[in-house]
């Protein structure tokens, strides 16, 4: 773990976080079938490089990208107590690193943005089915909040 090194993206890093994203689409297609089965994109990932009002997070093991996740100011729902929170995605690890602590260095070095923009709500996503993500922020101290229900006919 002494190797990682977590830091902010670039430009240059793109190429690497589109074969993330489409990593996290496949890993995700199991659990929602409405998914299109044609090649699409979450993201606009240098758009949230670039903003202010965000920030994607790399994690480096000597040259090479091996996790990543977002962080970006977002809106609250009027019955909030707060107007804005911070809203994680784009959490993935290669891998070879999974199982290692190299999530908990993204989503820690993001809280920590967040927070030094005054922020304490930080909210992300998850798919329900998914144990091993939802186990894994649980860990990091998210709790279930509200759950989605979908019905498909």
């Amino acid at each position: 773990m002494s190797d990682i090194k977590i830091r902010a993206a670039v430009e240059a890093d793109l190429p690497t976080l589109k074969g993330f994203e489409q990593g996290i689409i496949s890993t995700e297609r199991p659990f929602n079938d409405c998914l299109k089965s044609e090649h699409f994109c979450y993201y606009d990932l240098a758009a949230l490089i670039k903003s202010d009002a965000s920030t994607v997070m790399v994690a480096q093991c000597n040259d090479e990208i091996i996790a990543s996740g977002y962080a970006r100011i977002k809106e609250s729902k009027a019955h909030l107590t707060h107007d804005q929170h911070i809203y994680l995605g784009f959490m993935f690890v290669a891998q070879e690193y999974r199982g290692k602590g190299v999530n908990q260095l993204v989503v820690e070095a993001l809280i920590t943005w967040g927070k030094s923009l005054g922020f304490s709500d930080f909210y992300l996503e998850a798919y329900a089915q998914n144990h091993s993500a939802t186990a894994a922020y649980q860990k990091l101290g998210f709790e279930p909040s509200l759950v989605e229900l979908k019905l498909s006919l």
